[in-house]
């Protein structure tokens, strides 16, 4: 495969804006925490806000109707007084759990590199400056 190709799609072509959209949604750092949380099962609204520390409700429900919109989540509503609401990935959202997990793998086996990394960057910048 040539650079700047991706499985046969040119990334700086017209053939990019499905692998940008994709991205935009799963790209971002509070989606790949959903998913990575409902990887383990249905969850309801709260129970997502309690273990996804910093997020707010509003981040929170806007992450979840992107998701949901993208196919990723389904969103139930159980008529109960207050309503019950629930929230679980869908088979396109399993799939999309692995390679999120993978990540998240990588990230705590590699922080120590990456937190070194910076470090060593950073000392090379101040000595430049």
């Amino acid at each position: 495969m040539k650079p700047g190709h991706l499985h046969g799609t040119d990334c700086h072509g017209a053939d990019y804006r499905p692998v940008a959209e994709i991205l935009s949604r799963i790209g971002d750092k509070w989606s790949v925490m959903l998913v990575g949380e409902l990887h383990s099962g249905t969850r309801r609204f709260s129970e997502l806000r309690r273990a996804l520390h910093g997020i707010s409700q509003k981040m929170l429900t806007t992450s979840l109707r992107g998701l949901e919109r993208d196919g990723f989540v389904t969103r139930t509503v159980h008529p109960t007084m207050p309503p019950k609401v629930e929230y679980r990935l869908t088979e396109l959202g399993r799939e999309l759990a692995v390679p999120v997990r993978a990540l998240g793998e990588f990230a705590i086996q590699n922080r120590a590199r990456v937190l070194a990394a910076r470090e060593r960057f950073d000392e090379a910048a101040r000595a430049a400056a």
